[in-house]
């Protein structure tokens, strides 16, 4: 039996997105055990070109729910890249995790073949659905879910390969 776009997309990115959320909370319990302001993870950059964790967990989110969004046809909901604090991010992270959860399976379904326009500051570019959520999607959310890990690992914060997979069952 193959694998349906719905199963390839909505569990896997709420489940990383999971994640991501509880790394937020290793975080803050990290910052509180040191005596530091967990603000200090907002400036997180490996290297100074490089986007902050902020930017890196927006960027996760937005993946996942326009790539949810595109397949199924409907509106993703617009997010206003402001958060200021380790708890707005969670909550960011909750909001996409809702909106991924509220999309049917029916809706993604059989959406391997369907062309899917990706807006881009070079011009639109075009996909079959499959290819997008292999090629495009996935890759662009674990880039930036793995990039937070990383910013959040550097700065102290306790995680290991376990974190990052979680149990699996």
């Amino acid at each position: 039996m193959a694998i349906s776009m719905y199963s390839a997309s909505v569990p896997v990115f709420t489940r990383m997105l999971g994640h991501l959320a509880a790394w937020l909370d290793k975080a803050e319990a990290h910052a509180q055990a040191k005596k530091f302001d967990a603000s200090v993870y907002l400036a997180a950059r490996l290297a100074p070109d490089m986007l902050p964790l902020p930017k890196q967990i927006q960027i996760a989110c937005d993946a996942a729910k326009f790539g949810v969004a595109r397949l199924a046809g409907v509106e993703a909901p617009k997010f206003e890249d402001n958060e200021a604090s380790l708890a707005e991010l969670r909550e960011r992270i909750r909001k996409t995790v809702e909106f991924v959860r509220s999309v049917p399976a029916a809706a993604i379904d059989g959406t391997e073949d369907k062309d899917v326009t990706v807006p881009r500051r070079d011009g639109n570019i075009v996909l079959k659905g499959e290819f997008y959520l292999k090629h495009y999607v996935q890759p662009n959310f674990y880039f930036h879910v793995t990039t937070a890990y990383a910013l959040l690992r550097h700065n102290g914060v306790e995680l290991g390969k376990a974190d990052y997979l979680g149990a699996l069952k």
